[in-house]
């Protein structure tokens, strides 16, 4: 067996780290320790099926021959791995930037000054030419990013650079890796935030409250935080702030919390974009007034009609169900046979419950296996409605941190949204 792990309260770099050396070691397994950063617990909530990743605790390291740690050079800060120290018969290498004295002496090594251990794994996957998806592309970019203030430390090198430009061509969502990361909070920041709170405009449009501001600004910070900050303050569904740029041109950034609010759709008027949550847009042409741009943005902020994904249009179906009194034995067939990690519990066509593929991992005991599917299940099961859009769904399952979701119509379950679906719509991969 192959392992790639990384260090305990893993940020993004050390995450991203071990799943790019699945790719450049196949056969590889990604191990991350039980205890990870809060940005990273909130992503991998709603994408931890995206990868094939399994925890520290259940690692056979009786048949470990080959350990890949990644973003660290000491033992002490792996997670339950210790035992493979000085065994002769497992071959460990090691990708790091850390350039300090450790105490792990690898039979093969990168490690460089750079500012993110990612950097030098997307270099050599680069070399091999290794194609990503954009989900691989964006984290690792989060990664890079996490690790090199979006590439203002002082430790962040043109590799660096030069490694964020590959994944953005590989597909890497700038919005979504925002979206995952807490951005500094300068000065300026706080400048801007009080310009908000002093002078942007409060609207009612379609019974959401949307804030709509104008700020000039004379340098180049991050502001993303800045106006989903001011939403937050305001509670307002939705904020649009137009930054008049110093020396000449416009810069727009939204945010929106409302599913009637896309602000994608809005800001590809001004040749933006994003996703409906988050976009930004840059308008070049001086000739239109800050004024202009704010009516343009109301008057599409009138037109918005509900639209977008709906829930059943990303929704798996048919849905694989089993009555109360199924053995767990059973269950667990139906799962390995059809390849799905959750089951719905239904009598008589209600949904009575639902049990997934961590609920099998609790069983302890042979004679649970043949315990019925009731005594296990999850009786507290949240559904969504197939009308809903599907922003809605990606909303709930990361507030609630499951991974199955049943769309019910009436009483019957017609469909199940899971976070592949969720991911497939994230990035764009939903068939048209």
């Amino acid at each position: 067996m192959h392992i790639a792990t990384t260090h305990r309260n893993t940020d993004f770099d050390g995450l991203a780290s071990i799943i790019a050396a699945t790719l450049l070691y196949p056969g590889t397994v990604a191990v991350c320790p039980k205890n990870v950063n809060p940005n990273v617990h909130r992503f991998l909530s709603l994408h931890k099926t995206a990868f094939d990743i399994i925890l520290a605790g259940e690692v056979d390291l009786a048949n470990v021959t080959r350990l890949i740690v990644t973003d660290t050079n000491q033992w002490r800060r792996l997670d339950r791995v210790d035992q493979l120290r000085g065994r002769d018969d497992v071959e460990v290498l090691l990708w790091d930037h850390h350039m300090g004295i450790g105490d792990i002496n690898p039979h093969w090594q990168c490690v460089e000054k750079i500012g993110a251990t990612i950097t030098l794994l997307a270099r050599a996957i680069k070399e091999q030419g290794i194609a990503l998806t954009p989900l691989q592309a964006t984290l690792f970019l989060l990664g890079l990013y996490e690790d090199t203030g979006q590439l203002t430390f002082s430790s962040t090198t043109p590799e660096d650079a030069r490694a964020a430009a590959f994944l953005l061509e590989q597909g890497a969502d700038l919005n979504i890796a925002v979206d995952f990361l807490n951005m500094a909070y300068g000065e300026v920041q706080k400048k801007v935030l009080f310009r908000l709170m002093r002078d942007a405009e409060q609207h009612e449009i379609k019974g959401k409250r949307v804030g709509i501001g104008v700020v000039h600004i004379n340098k180049h910070v991050e502001l993303s935080m800045v106006v989903q900050l001011y939403g937050k303050i305001v509670n307002a569904d939705a904020v649009f702030v137009i930054f008049v740029n110093e020396g000449g041109g416009y810069f727009v950034i939204g945010r929106s919390s409302a599913p009637e609010i896309n602000v994608n759709n809005i800001l590809q008027r001004f040749g933006g974009g994003g996703h409906p949550g988050a976009g930004s847009a840059t308008i070049t042409d001086t000739r239109m007034a800050p004024g202009e741009i704010r009516q343009k943005i109301l008057a599409a902020l009138h037109e918005v009609q509900r639209g977008g994904a709906l829930v059943a249009d990303m929704m798996s179906f048919p849905v694989t169900t089993v009555p109360p009194s199924t053995p767990m034995d059973d269950v667990r067939r139906i799962m390995e046979e059809k390849k799905i990690r959750g089951v719905v519990v239904e009598e008589e066509e209600r949904l009575q419950g639902i049990v997934v593929l961590w609920d099998l991992k609790k069983l302890r005991l042979k004679k649970q296996w043949s315990s019925p599917v009731k005594a296990f299940m999850n009786r507290q099961v949240a559904t969504i409605p197939p009308d809903a859009l599907a922003s809605e769904a990606a909303e709930l399952m990361v507030q609630k941190n499951i991974g199955h979701l049943p769309v019910v119509q009436g009483e019957k379950v017609i469909g199940i949204v899971t976070r592949t679906d969720i991911i497939n719509y994230l990035y764009g991969m939903l068939p048209m």
